[in-house]
């Protein structure tokens, strides 16, 4: 059988990037008995270095270079990975329909974005077509509870399946960096340098807790649009050398970074379910993220690590100060993250998950009524 797999470069700094790097290194001779062959095909301007032009050009060419991919390399079965934005919705879209016409079978994974009943409120045409193509897809795959119930009730005749990411777990002895005991807090965080992350956020509660008398270190690791407006701002509230801007950072590096902090910090407006959160919390690096998307599938409040809410300062300063102040359950809470990811979001699972979605996307087509399902991944609704 043969995938293809859309996504953004395979060098760019984003979660999709990452799901179609785990993607195309899965151990799938391990978890499946159909032979399986995934290759990528690069959508979207991440990793890209192009004028006005060259995207307007991109943009009219790509349905058609995609369904010259599909016919040559006789692809089965097309992985399509979207948001419920505006943007990537339209594209994805078109793909859906290019695929439909060539009589290719469609995955459709949703990475964020709105909930489907929140992309085209009040624009009842938009919305039925957004209908029509959760339909045309085979298979829909959502990363969380919330995302999950809200795609099954806008779109019942479609086949929803609940898959969360995965990551490799770490080995133990790659966090002996980390001492508790430290009277320094180190705070990371990991991503695109985008005001959506919450950035100006979390450097505005970070300056309230040293003004405070709390000593800490924040680590910004990522690159994007921000990083002058955020240099800016640290020099502004005099910051620097609490503060520091580490550009992108990527295999033994990250792990450094990991291996030495204390706290995850992603205080973002909106998320699906973020890699860079499963790793931290695969390292024992204790969580303090925005209750947003599939977030608080993984993360327990008070139990795996803290929750707050997007855009609020105040919880964020609260939340950081009580981990500074009680290192008994920045400790607790880092153990517990470490177990949760080894528990349930570990890649062969993830990658039997996906062998399954790919066979029953080969099958006949279902009937139209079929019930959607979760997939064997699913989070725990009680959590």
């Amino acid at each position: 059988m043969r995938v293809l797999i859309a996504g953004p470069s395979l060098h760019a700094i984003s979660g999709v990037s990452t799901h179609v790097n785990l993607l195309l290194a899965a151990p799938w001779p391990d978890v499946s008995d159909d032979a399986l062959t995934l290759t990528h095909f690069q959508v979207g301007s991440e990793g890209r270095n192009e004028g006005p032009a060259a995207r307007v050009a991109r943009l009219l060419l790509s349905p058609w270079q995609l369904a010259a991919c599909l016919v040559a390399r006789r692809i089965d079965i097309l992985h399509l990975n979207t948001s419920l934005d505006p943007k990537p919705y339209w594209r994805d879209a078109a793909y859906l329909g290019v695929a439909r016409l060539l009589g290719r079978r469609v995955v459709l994974q949703i990475h964020g974005g709105r909930l489907p009943h929140e992309l085209f409120a009040g624009r009842p045409w938009s919305a039925g077509l957004l209908r029509r193509v959760l339909r045309a897809a085979d298979t829909v795959v959502a990363l969380g509870q919330q995302e999950w119930r809200a795609l099954r009730d806008f779109a019942p005749q479609a086949r929803v399946e609940l898959i969360p990411h995965a990551v490799a777990a770490v080995p133990a002895e790659a966090m002996a960096a980390r001492s508790m005991a430290a009277s320094e807090l180190q705070l990371l965080f990991l991503g695109r340098l985008d005001a959506a992350k919450g950035l100006y956020e979390l450097l505005d509660a970070v300056d309230l807790l040293v003004r405070g008398g709390r000593q800490m270190r924040l680590v910004i690791a990522g690159d994007g649009p921000e990083e002058a407006g955020l240099r800016s701002r640290i020099a502004d509230l005099k910051l620097q050398p609490r503060v520091e801007l580490a550009g992108a950072r990527f295999g033994v590096d990250k792990q450094t970074l990991l291996s030495q902090a204390h706290v995850f910090v992603l205080p973002s407006y909106s998320e699906g379910l973020p890699y860079a959160l499963l790793e931290a919390m695969a390292a024992g690096v204790a969580p303090v993220v925005s209750s947003v998307g599939a977030v608080p599938d993984v993360v327990g409040y008070g139990e795996h690590g803290l929750l707050v809410a997007p855009r609020n300062i105040g919880q964020l300063v609260y939340a950081l100060a009580r981990l500074h102040d009680d290192r008994g359950l920045l400790a607790r809470l880092g153990a517990a993250a470490r177990a949760r990811i080894a528990e349930r979001y570990g890649l062969e699972r993830f990658a039997r998950s996906f062998a399954r979605v790919y066979r029953q996307a080969g099958r006949p087509s279902r009937r139209r009524g079929d019930k959607p399902t979760i997939g064997p991944t699913a989070s725990d609704p009680r959590v």
